[in-house]
């Protein structure tokens, strides 16, 4: 059975930054694409982040390049997600996935396995 776990979320001034992290369970993440979306209240979900191939495809919308950094950990089956000079519409639910395909973006069509999610508030 597949479980990811997120935690690191919490509440941050704006400018600051924060990590999040997913533990994965019955899954290695080394295996296809793993990738952070986020949804606020009243807003469709979106993809932030996504990485691939072991950690050499990275991929990124405009809204956050330049300030998240994906990352992950193959020894602690660990994803992470870096979030420096945070805004407050970064404000939402951060959730991880999972997807066994080798190429995947940032629709969450393609992703197989989900998160239960961790909040991220940022404060004006």
């Amino acid at each position: 059975q597949v479980q990811l776990v997120e935690s690191g979320g919490g509440s941050v001034q704006a400018g600051g930054s924060l990590r999040v992290s997913c533990a994965a369970y019955g899954y290695s993440v080394s295996w296809g694409c793993m990738a952070w979306f986020r949804q606020a209240p009243g807003k469709e979900r979106e993809g932030v982040a996504v990485i691939c191939s072991g950690g050499s495809r990275k991929s990124y919308p405009d809204s956050v390049k330049g300030r998240f950094t994906i990352s992950q950990d193959n020894a602690k089956n660990t994803v992470y997600l870096q979030m420096d000079s945070l805004k407050p519409e970064d404000t939402a639910m951060y959730y991880c996935a999972a997807s066994f395909r080798l190429v995947a973006g940032l629709s969450s069509e393609s992703y197989n396995y989900w998160g239960q999610g961790t909040q991220v508030t940022v404060s004006s």
